[in-house]
């Protein structure tokens, strides 16, 4: 809202989030989160999100976990302008903060079923995405598509859609609703098996209108299920489909690309998610010349292609290693990943960037063979407890001089479950000391 006084703007901060923006600090420097369909960019969209990086958030972008892009440091008056931008090749910020069903997160490992999950979650980010029927919802409400149990995400959905298989030339879909992360982690349950893609619209639907209805604001999906109960949620949501079936619109134009055949994908490493807009336009560029057009935005917070041949994979190869990109130093042999902390978030305990790279120094060789992921909150962004390892800053804590310093917790998962707690409140040295015998 801005004021009418001429010397004076008042910003209504709460508003923006629907608009996809968070008020970063006192000095009301913005982060805006861009929706990427699916997870996937074209070239044009890749160098229209580096272009506006460069022009309004000081040629930077973060990668999220779930597929988005974030420009940090944004002001206030650049937000028309990066928004008709966005719109210029297709995409959005609408939704991706705030009360609203967020960007649809799905695979993005260029498997044999990349194609079929893919146009999924694109007709979902279609009927979704600035749909205002799903908007002030009671907190944000996060959907994903995966082409199987590996990586164990679903659990972490307030709908989670894993292709299980084909029947009679149709998709077949497990349902899990109710999981979240933050500081009460709850995993998923599965309301429904061998789903049938064509009825998947009006289920998807029901949940959110469960959840809209049911549920108090501020508050997941996962709290209506912990308070009512399993029983009394399926009544509920069979209530919601006698009113509204509906059937899943076809593909159309947002049926997602085909991964080019012929080569193994290949993937950019992007330490912690951040990346230079520079580098971003160079990589666009090798995704023109030999990977169709295309890149992903990957889990991990790296970027990956689908080479068009074994050829074309082998040059991205060289390219890559060249820019220093595949995996030759020890942050690229990791899995990690890290949200940005107080680095770029309001809510940032820790200096997240910082802590990777001096844990990644205490970790002895085996333990790099496993996945980790730092988180600067106990909102857990980087889904740590979906790691081998997971390093949550849980609270900040005064020293003898009165100095505050964060203090983490170490989450260990070795089940198919989330990750449990294993250590907490450790000082940074205490943390390094426990990573240093880590196994």
């Amino acid at each position: 809202m801005i004021s009418a006084h001429p010397a004076k703007r008042t910003i209504d901060f709460q508003k923006l989030r629907l608009d996809g923006v968070y008020r970063m600090n006192d000095e009301d420097e913005l982060m805006l989160r861009i929706k990427v369909p699916a997870g996937v960019l074209s070239v044009e969209q890749a160098l229209k999100a580096a272009e506006l990086a460069e022009r309004f958030a000081g040629a930077r972008l973060h990668l999220t976990t779930r597929g988005s892009i974030e420009l940090h440091r944004v002001c206030y008056t650049d937000l028309a302008a990066i928004g008709a931008g966005l719109a210029a090749v297709g995409l959005t910020s609408r939704g991706a903060c705030g009360g609203a069903v967020r960007g649809i997160a799905c695979s993005t490992s260029f498997s044999p079923n990349f194609a079929q999950t893919q146009a999924l979650a694109r007709r979902l980010h279609r009927h979704f995405a600035g749909n205002p029927h799903f908007e002030g919802l009671p907190k944000k409400f996060k959907i994903a598509v995966e082409d199987g149990y590996t990586g164990a995400r679903h659990l972490i959905q307030d709908i989670g859609l894993v292709l299980v298989g084909n029947e009679n030339g149709e998709a077949r879909y497990d349902v899990w609703v109710g999981g979240g992360l933050g500081r009460e982690p709850q995993a998923a349950i599965r309301l429904e098996e061998a789903y049938a893609e064509d009825r998947l619209l009006a289920l998807v639907e029901a949940v959110v209108r469960v959840y809209a209805r049911h549920t108090p604001p501020g508050k997941r999906l996962k709290l209506l299920l912990r308070r009512v109960g399993e029983s009394t949620f399926r009544r509920l949501l069979e209530t919601e489909l006698a009113v509204r079936p509906q059937q899943l619109a076809p593909g159309g134009l947002d049926a997602a690309p085909a991964p080019p055949g012929g080569g193994l994908p290949v993937t950019a490493a992007i330490f912690a998610g951040d990346l230079e807009a520079a580098l971003l336009r160079r990589l666009a560029e090798l995704a023109r010349s030999h990977a169709g057009g295309y890149l992903a935005i990957t889990a991990d917070q790296n970027l990956a292609f689908a080479p068009l041949s074994d050829d074309d994979r082998d040059a991205l190869i060289e390219s890559l290693a060249t820019a220093g990109l595949r995996g030759d130093s020890r942050e690229e042999q990791t899995t990690l990943r890290v949200c940005v902390g107080n680095h770029a978030c309001r809510m940032g305990l820790s200096p997240t960037r910082d802590v990777a790279r001096a844990l990644l120094k205490s970790m002895p060789a085996d333990a790099r063979k496993l996945s980790w992921a730092i988180s600067g909150c106990p909102n857990s962004c980087s889904q740590a407890q979906l790691a081998d390892f997971g390093v949550v800053t849980s609270s900040l804590a005064k020293d003898e001089n009165g100095e505050r310093h964060p203090r983490f917790d170490i989450y260990r998962r070795k089940d198919a479950g989330l990750g449990q707690k294993i250590q907490i409140g450790l000082s940074l040295n205490e943390l390094l000391e426990a990573v240093s015998h880590a196994d």
